[in-house]
């Protein structure tokens, strides 16, 4: 997403939250409407069930409704949002985990494809993507799909800039050596 459209979205966000911070329901209904699309994307990275996703994000919106006044305005509000969607995700990720509510990646189902259109790309990144560890696959999804800088990621994720970059070529290593066998091409020693 563009710089100037994050920025304008941010422009909006800030006023809001300040009213959710004064309690204003309706402006935590906003922010939820606003958000709800970009977040169920990025919370399905972490688990395919749609009631899953839903429940994070409600979640995730207590979270903001009772941390409102909190916000020190040291980042983005989307930012501020996005990171507490991501540890919202991995506290329910360990707690499905502990108790034996989730599915190993590979019994996952494979994805489908529409053959009337060009989605071989697409799935076979995905693929890709699913093979990499949690940390290294999100790093990429804030990075290439939600447009976010290493300093913002390295605010959502609560990690130092330095991990976010050894994250970020340590996933596409992983990818650029498994992509090639992926799409069945042969793998070239180097």
């Amino acid at each position: 997403m563009p710089a100037s459209t994050n920025n304008s979205t941010d422009d909006l966000d800030t006023p809001l939250l300040a009213r959710v911070a004064c309690g204003d329901r309706g402006a935590l209904a906003t922010l939820y409407l606003n958000y709800h699309r970009r977040l169920s994307r990025f919370l399905s990275r972490f688990t395919r069930r749609y009631e899953n996703v839903e429940e994070i994000l409600n979640d995730t919106f207590l979270v903001v409704w009772q941390s409102a006044r909190d916000f020190r305005h040291a980042s983005r509000v989307s930012t501020w949002i996005m990171g507490i969607a991501y540890r919202t995700a991995l506290k329910s990720l360990r707690r499905d985990q502990r108790h034996g509510r989730t599915l190993p990646l590979d019994a996952l189902p494979e994805p489908s494809c529409d053959p009337t259109q060009d989605a071989d790309t697409e799935d076979w990144i995905e693929q890709g993507l699913l093979q990499l560890s949690l940390e290294h696959r999100l790093t990429l999804e804030l990075a290439y799909h939600f447009g976010h800088s290493m300093e913002e990621i390295a605010a959502i994720t609560a990690v130092p800039v330095g991990t976010v970059k050894a994250r970020m070529f340590h996933a596409r290593e992983k990818l650029r050596r498994r992509l090639p066998a992926l799409s069945g091409e042969s793998v070239q020693q180097e």
